[in-house]
């Protein structure tokens, strides 16, 4: 099946690319802020839409329950999960601030705002990441290539070298993967309190 290997190429080789410096450095730069601000009782804000709205649920599940390891629920949450507040807020005032208006009611200095989208350009992200640099929350955005108007809102940007919306979804799974597991490690045995 030609159609598949291709598919799997494609893949391959920007993902060979997120393990290399400056990439790499990047990734734990995102690591060390994560576990800064869990090790303080401050949130790990999370969002996106679509398919990283998804992620974003993904990435909450794993870090408030847990990965691999045994240890404490971390505060996680997923700004996409409370129907409530995404269809309230969207139908009252507008979707572009759904996620920013949680960011004002959860967001404190020293948290962080885990931002999720391909193009780096959806509204409601970026008005998020907006919101949360006048807060005083770190932002670490997951992009596709260039980061879009998330580039600049962002204290790490996790760029994955594609322009292929599934090609970046199936990295972005990789990395906060990756990411998730160092965390836990960070917090497992009772270490990280």
């Amino acid at each position: 099946m030609r159609e598949l290997e291709t598919q799997i190429a494609d893949l391959v080789k920007p993902l060979q690319q997120l393990g290399r410096e400056p990439f790499a450095g990047r990734v734990r730069q995102a690591i060390d802020l994560i576990v800064a601000a869990l090790r303080v009782g401050k949130p790990v804000l999370v969002c996106g839409n679509g398919g990283s709205a998804a992620a974003a649920l993904h990435i909450s599940g794993e870090l408030v329950g847990r990965f691999f390891r045994e240890r404490r629920g971390l505060p996680v949450i997923c700004l996409s999960a409370n129907a409530s507040v995404l269809t309230a807020w969207a139908n009252d005032v507008s979707f572009e601030s759904v996620f920013a208006r949680q960011v004002e009611a959860f967001g404190q200095p020293g948290s962080v705002l885990w931002c999720l989208s391909t193009s780096g350009r959806s509204k409601n992200v970026v008005a998020a990441a907006g919101a949360a640099r006048q807060l005083g929350l770190s932002v670490i955005a997951m992009t596709g290539e260039g980061g879009g108007l998330l580039a600049g809102l962002s204290d790490v940007l996790l760029d994955v070298p594609s322009r292929s919306t599934p090609r970046i979804q199936e990295m972005h799974i990789v990395l906060y993967h990756f990411i998730c597991e160092r965390v836990e490690d960070a917090f497992a045995d009772g270490d990280g309190r």
